[in-house]
């Protein structure tokens, strides 16, 4: 018990330290966040550009994915997944929802259910976790990660 109340409390001292940081997997070390735009190849919200929605990533393993998906090395599981959060992030000031960062993930086939561009799903918001993307699981079939955020 004394062990656990221990690591409870050196992680709390640490997220004090680091509080903008979040831990990279077994090891602790201390990862930033980072950003990546995508698109669904759609322009409805500004005429001539296209939709563009911003990710966020604290894992270093997704890190690493999207940025080979830039590199073009990895060449399937390049469209985005995640679950949405109905309310605006900082970083995705476009649109009133974002996708929670811990489940973010890269796919190559999904099911159809999730499947709902970005400016359509900003119009359907409130029917969002209903029969409109169930449980918040939102895969957009033709997303494609267009660069790192700086």
């Amino acid at each position: 018990m004394f062990k656990f109340l221990l690591s409870c409390f050196v992680f709390l001292a640490l997220l004090s330290v680091f509080p903008h940081e979040v831990f990279a997997g077994d090891v602790g070390i201390p990862t930033k966040p980072r950003y990546f735009s995508f698109t669904d190849g759609k322009s409805t919200k500004r005429r001539g550009q296209l939709d563009t929605f911003i990710i966020r990533l604290d894992d270093p393993d997704k890190i690493q994915t999207a940025r080979a998906i830039l590199a073009g090395k990895e060449q399937a599981t390049v469209h985005v997944m995640g679950r949405i959060i109905s309310k605006k992030a900082a970083y995705n000031r476009d649109w009133s929802f974002y996708l929670a960062p811990y489940s973010i993930s890269f796919f190559e086939n999904a099911m159809e259910v999730c499947d709902a561009s970005i400016s359509y799903t900003e119009e359907h918001l409130d029917e969002v976790g209903g029969a409109f993307l169930p449980g918040n699981l939102w895969c957009p079939w033709d997303s494609l990660i267009m660069k790192e955020l700086r």
